[in-house]
């Protein structure tokens, strides 16, 4: 397969979902494929189509949230000229490129019912009729969708054919998301962080240090390994020693203490109509991600919580700053002294 298109993983979850996806590959079925944004749907799409007899043929991909309802279905069926308004020549739909191959349909949950109607039909009969067309078109050609919608649950509210989820779930490839894959963040982050070295021409890969590396494990990813490239990938062309092992990363690239102003019409209002008031400092400390709720829980005394928050703090200033202390204290507000003294009572090192 291609370098962007690597299966990284050694957790039973991941290797679960692979090995039913190789199991499916050669069956001439339609599977559905469900997952969490940045979870791979698009690589077990590919791996289906490699694995099957159909791997010579073309592997063809729609995204069905890309397009305006009005151009979903002459992307599908294609259309006839002068079928509608800016339909100046015959072109072929989806399934007509697909033919003899796969066709993927991806973000399926997006697809209107009339879409839903005539996928049923092409699915049960193997026939699309193009818009404008009197005269259906056999093709042959295997369904793969994929969405991050519960679709037995939008059926049970009729936003989705009952009918046409029964045809497309032969089989159902679940994929884990990155926060239950246990060992996998490691692993891949490794992975994504020698390729950037490679590519930035380092002589070496120093690693992450140990407290960015429980970072990393502690996150949630809620866009999960493609998150996690971008997260990995961002700190390593942001560091420039590679004799040294990365120390920080920049988990929301869009977290700045320059962010745009809100106008004050669209700040919350208070019950008198004015504004609501700011957040204090260390609140807004809090929401910038300096202690996360993760590492808080199980802290039940107000000192605790507090000593874990300022260690939190403390820790990734030193990190981003690369232990230069004087640096660190002057972005944190504090004296020299009191960055040492804060260094000694958490015991922190820069081994760590």
């Amino acid at each position: 397969m291609e370098r962007e298109n690597q299966f990284i993983g050694q957790s039973g979850a991941f290797l679960d979902a692979v090995e039913r996806t190789s199991r499916a590959a050669p069956m001439e079925r339609p599977v559905l494929i469900i997952g969490e944004r940045g979870t791979g749907k698009e690589l077990i799409a590919e791996r289906l189509h490699r694995l099957s007899s159909r791997w010579g043929e073309p592997l063809i991909t729609m995204n069905c949230a890309a397009l305006p309802e009005t151009l979903i279905e002459a992307e599908l069926f294609g259309h006839e000229a002068g079928a509608f308004t800016g339909a100046t020549k015959q072109r072929a739909g989806r399934f007509e490129e697909a033919d003899k191959g796969t066709l993927f349909l991806d973000e399926l949950g997006t697809l209107s019912m009339g879409a839903q109607e005539r996928l049923l039909r092409a699915v049960e009969y193997g026939e699309v009729t193009p818009i404008g067309s009197s005269r259906p078109i056999r093709v042959d050609v295997r369904i793969v969708a994929a969405t991050n919608e519960d679709l037995p649950a939008k059926a049970e509210r009729g936003e989705f054919r009952s009918d046409l989820l029964d045809r497309l779930s032969f089989e159902v490839i679940t994929l884990p998301p990155l926060r239950v894959r246990e060992g996998d963040i490691e692993v891949l982050a490794d992975y994504f962080g020698r390729r950037m070295a490679a590519e930035l021409g380092w002589e070496a890969w120093p690693g992450f240090a140990p407290h960015l590396a429980r970072q990393l494990d502690d996150y949630a990813w809620p866009g999960n390994v493609r998150e996690l490239r971008n997260v990995v990938e961002r700190a390593v062309y942001r560091w420039d020693d590679w004799g040294e092992a990365i120390a920080h990363a920049q988990f929301d690239p869009f977290d700045s203490p320059w962010k745009p102003f809100t106008p004050a019409h669209q700040a919350p209002q208070t019950q008198a109509g004015g504004q609501a008031p700011a957040a204090p400092a260390h609140q807004a400390g809090i929401a910038n991600g300096a202690a996360s709720a993760q590492e808080l829980d199980g802290v039940d005394d107000l000192r605790g919580a507090v000593d874990a928050h300022e260690k939190a703090i403390v820790e990734h200033a030193l990190g981003k700053h690369r232990w230069n202390q004087r640096q660190t204290a002057k972005a944190l507000g504090l004296t020299y002294d009191q960055l040492r003294h804060c260094i000694k009572k958490h015991g922190l090192s820069s081994d760590d």
